[in-house]
């Protein structure tokens, strides 16, 4: 039997020891690498040693993590800044951490947070500098041990708590100590209920506040980070007294003027927070959404007869007033020109999930501070034809229900979604106002349709349209969409509709199927030839871990003569392409064996948080080769992962199945077949060809060359 890499080395490594240079036992010994990580090398990452990588002999993991427990403790200021400073940099490695926690180092950590650190807290004023440093590499370490999820969130207690805490509510504190502060409550929240509600006690939206109204976006991102988790993990019924908080404290106009108007550009990580906030804000509605109307309660019963009174300018008649049929038959009068479905109990029509309770809360927010558009659509619509008037109770419903499908309602937020719109950080009831627009947008198109109730459903896809299509455009307010949704009548969408369907037209007549069939092969190698230069440019792939700002890559391309993969790990992201002398792991595609994706990914299978989530695995694929070997991929998006699983199919000669290519081959294909009829336009392509005319009597007329 084989003997391991390790047993390998440590026979060496005795022989070196006792025979060469006496260096005694070779069991405190190991291999690391002299680049900038310094990992140890072991059985299960010895695979991952480049050709040409130069490694060091150091002191064993244990014997360092031994030797850096003890000089932390030194009493002197400056050998323990030094010793911290070396644990921060050692901690991001999990052989090193493991040795470290195994020796209680985590909880040696936390005293120092606690209780060791205020011996020098006389000494804080005249060396402050040294002060921040000590603190921010004492933080440091902790974060990069926790990272590794070798010790649970929970065995913390309350006073390391408000320790940390405390860091964050002080007005001024070492910025490194700061952000290292906020990424330890933002993961005390995420990770355990019981730290949720002791980090909320001694943490307030107040006290956050001023850090989103410095320059700091690392700073900035980090405190909304923390604001979502709470946010995140409070319970349904805290939920809405934080929103008012949130609201009482101004966030909103806080975050618009000092985050998303600031002139630095916002980073993928804070557009991610940013987007986080708007999805968790918007959630709120789901509660309402999700509520029935009760047609027995009255406060419920009186929303509609505000609706009615506003509209028609007219007090809510007493009892005695009229008979009980002249009064049924006006109120009934009435709920129809409102657009109600129901016209004798318009409550009824609030009893389908969604939206629910939602819409009559946009109907009357829309009636109160839209009073003269609301009047003018209701009037308006009252006085045209039955079959030619826009139903506003009917319109308000169904518009609601298709703005919480388009802004997801009641969905968590995705892990790497950056989609936030500026426009609904400029204004506190954004949801609503956004209701108010399209429902005017809704009846002006209406009008520009001259529809009828028949048409209803078609109107409604109209309006979806123009929505997602000003949507798309990220308006910076919400008079900007208002401007770029008058743009967007229903004559501009059917010129873009025309245009776009020009452009995927599908001529069915039998000649030029029989040509699309001719044309297709060439298109798809034209489309395998894409994938396969795409892969010989290579890409650079994010290392997932589980906290999200932990930014590790590694690059991988395909050789040109479309033998080898290369890869290899990288300290930064590349601005370019990063070549092949740097990547120094070679996989050679005949020995690939398969392609797989999704949950089937072993790295999916080995990761239960990674597992859950529907965003990564649709992102995931792995190449195995040899018998259990394999080399796992997350790719940064969707075109990627389709550039790649399409490119690495093609060179195991499969079919290339991903969307990408469908519509590639849509487009190219119809690009192709436009250049070839470009001489027959305006001719009337027959679907059978002509008939084959009949013989000559004679050939006279044929000429002999010879």
């Amino acid at each position: 039997m084989q003997c391991s890499f390790i047993s390998k080395f440590r026979s060496i490594l005795f022989y070196i020891s006792v025979f060469r240079w006496s260096l005694g036992n070779h069991e405190n010994f190991a291999l690391q690498n002299a680049d900038s990580t310094n990992f140890y090398i072991t059985e299960k990452n010895r695979n991952d040693i480049k050709n040409g990588s130069i490694l060091r002999l150091t002191t064993s993991p244990s014997q360092t993590a031994a030797q850096l427990h003890e000089r932390i403790q030194s009493s002197s200021m400056d050998a323990k800044l030094e010793a911290l400073k070396d644990l921060a940099n050692s901690s991001r490695d999990v052989t090193f951490a493991q040795e470290f926690i195994n020796l209680d180092g985590i909880s040696l950590l936390t005293q120092m947070v606690e209780s060791g650190t205020e011996r020098y807290q006389k000494l804080q004023k005249i060396m402050k500098p040294c002060f921040g440093d000590l603190l921010s590499f004492t933080l440091t370490a902790f974060v990069e041990l926790m990272d590794h999820g070798i010790v649970s969130w929970d065995t913390f207690s309350v006073a390391f708590i408000k320790k940390i805490a405390g860091y964050v509510n002080k007005s001024a504190m070492d910025t490194a100590v700061l952000q290292r502060s906020l990424a330890i409550l933002e993961s005390m929240v995420l990770n355990s209920q019981d730290l949720y509600q002791k980090v909320a006690q001694e943490i307030t939206i107040g006290q956050l506040i001023p850090h989103l109204q410095g320059t700091d976006q690392d700073i900035q991102t980090y405190t909304i980070a923390v604001i979502n988790a709470l946010f995140l993990k409070a319970p349904e019924d805290k939920r809405q007294e934080m929103a008012h908080i949130l609201a009482q404290k101004q966030l909103r106009s806080i975050i618009l003027s000092n985050v998303i108007r600031s002139p630095k550009p916002i980073n993928d990580e804070m557009a991610h927070q940013l987007y986080v906030l708007q999805v968790l804000t918007f959630n709120l509605l789901e509660d309402r959404m999700m509520t029935k109307m009760d047609p027995q309660d009255q406060a419920q019963r009186d929303i509609i007869f505000e609706l009615r009174r506003i509209a028609f300018d007219v007090e809510c008649e007493p009892n005695n007033s009229g008979s009980i049929e002249k009064r049924k038959s006006m109120y009934t009068r009435d709920y129809k020109k409102l657009g109600f479905i129901n016209h004798v109990n318009p409550a009824m029509d609030f009893t389908q999930i969604p939206p629910g309770m939602l819409a009559l809360d946009n109907m009357l927010y829309f009636a109160r501070h839209h009073q003269d558009a609301y009047i003018r659509i209701v009037l308006e619509n009252s006085s045209r034809e039955d079959k030619h008037e826009c139903p506003f109770g009917r319109s308000s419903i169904e518009l609601t229900k298709m703005l919480c499908e388009t802004l997801k309602v009641g969905e968590l937020p995705s892990e790497n979604c950056h989609d936030f719109h500026p426009m609904f950080f400029t204004h506190d009831r954004s949801f609503e106002e956004f209701f108010c627009i399209c429902i005017q947008l809704l009846n002006k198109t209406w009008k520009e349709m001259r529809a009828t109730s028949e048409d209803f459903n078609k109107v409604m896809q109209v309006v979806r349209d123009q929505i997602m299509r000003a949507l798309t455009q990220k308006p910076n307010s919400l008079d900007q969409l208002k401007s770029r949704l008058q743009n967007l009548s229903y004559t501009e969408i059917l010129k873009i509709r025309q245009s776009e369907r020009m452009n995927q037209e599908d001529f069915q007549s039998r000649p030029i199927l029989e040509l699309r069939e001719k044309i297709q092969p060439e298109i798809m190698e034209l489309i395998k030839q894409q994938r396969l230069n795409r892969l010989c440019d290579g890409t650079c792939f994010r290392k997932i871990s589980s906290r999200r700002r932990q930014d590790k890559f590694w690059y991988c391309r395909l050789s040109p003569n479309h033998k080898v993969l290369h890869y290899g790990d990288l300290e930064e992201s590349p601005l370019g392409e990063v070549s092949h002398d740097l990547l120094q792991e070679k996989l050679p595609v005949a020995d690939i064996k398969a392609v797989v994706t999704g949950k089937d990914c072993p790295h999916m299978k080995e990761k239960g948080a990674l597992k859950q989530n529907k965003e990564v695995l649709e992102l995931a694929f792995s190449v195995l080769y040899e018998s259990d070997e394999y080399l796992n991929f997350i790719a940064p998006d969707k075109h990627e992962y389709c550039v790649w699983t399409d490119g690495l199919n093609a060179l195991l000669g499969k079919e290339m199945t991903s969307d990408f290519t469908k519509s590639d081959m849509d487009t190219l294909l119809s690009m192709e077949m436009k250049l070839r009829l470009l001489d027959l336009e305006n001719i009337q392509i027959p679907e059978a060809p002509p008939p084959i005319p009949k013989e000559p009597s004679n050939y006279d007329f044929v000429y002999d060359c010879n």
